[in-house]
């Protein structure tokens, strides 16, 4: 595409309100923005292994207007993952704001206000495992955050949404640990949003 047909489809370009949501969940997990001018504007950019091709595509289906070239491979000696990237743009830059101190990545001290079911499961899908199929712990992979921030997110998870969230030690940084307690509570939270290709990391229905 030509520079001024680009520049003349940016114009056009707004983010929807459900494009917005899963912004904040991908962006707690392992999406990244990156700017190359400055902060005047950014793009996102996204790279998931490629065993999760089916959940990179669904990706890509939600953001397919931003994006100019579809998911590609990248392949080293050890690992295989997919890839893709949107266009920059100035409507990423509001997010860069909340997320970003610098080039590092932050929890923005009113993410209360962004944090909804749907990029409650966006992120696990990114970031979220279980503790233990007997268990039912959920764990979310926040090491890359300050100990602080990590709290904020599980006072968070706590108060806005019943689910009984802790900050927990581990020797590359802090993760978030919901106990297994509210097992019901967080499945009724993410269940309508999880794509088929990634139910394995829920755990299975208590027994009855």
């Amino acid at each position: 595409m030509h520079s001024r047909e680009l520049e003349a489809k940016k114009l056009h370009l707004k983010l929807t309100n459900f494009q917005r949501e899963i912004l904040v969940g991908i962006i707690l997990g392992d999406a990244h923005l990156e700017t190359r001018n400055h902060g005047a504007t950014y793009r996102v950019k996204f790279e998931y292994s490629a065993k999760h091709r089916e959940y990179v595509e669904h990706l890509y289906e939600i953001f397919k207007e931003w994006v100019l070239t579809p998911p590609q491979e990248k392949i080293d000696a050890t690992h295989k993952n997919l890839w893709f990237q949107t266009m920059s743009h100035a409507a990423f830059r509001f997010y860069a704001h909340q997320f970003y101190d610098g080039r590092k990545k932050c929890v923005p001290k009113n993410i209360h206000r962004f944090l909804t079911s749907r990029n409650i499961a966006y992120w696990f899908m990114d970031d979220g495992s279980i503790k233990s199929r007997e268990s039912k712990g959920i764990i979310f992979n926040t090491q890359g955050f300050e100990r602080r921030e990590v709290e904020h997110l599980a006072e968070v998870l706590s108060s806005k949404f019943d689910l009984k969230a802790k900050p927990r030690k581990q020797d590359d940084g802090w993760q978030i640990y919901i106990s297994g307690t509210s097992y019901e509570r967080f499945r009724e939270i993410v269940d309508p949003h999880i794509l088929d290709s990634m139910r394995y990391k829920i755990p299975n229905p208590r027994s009855s």
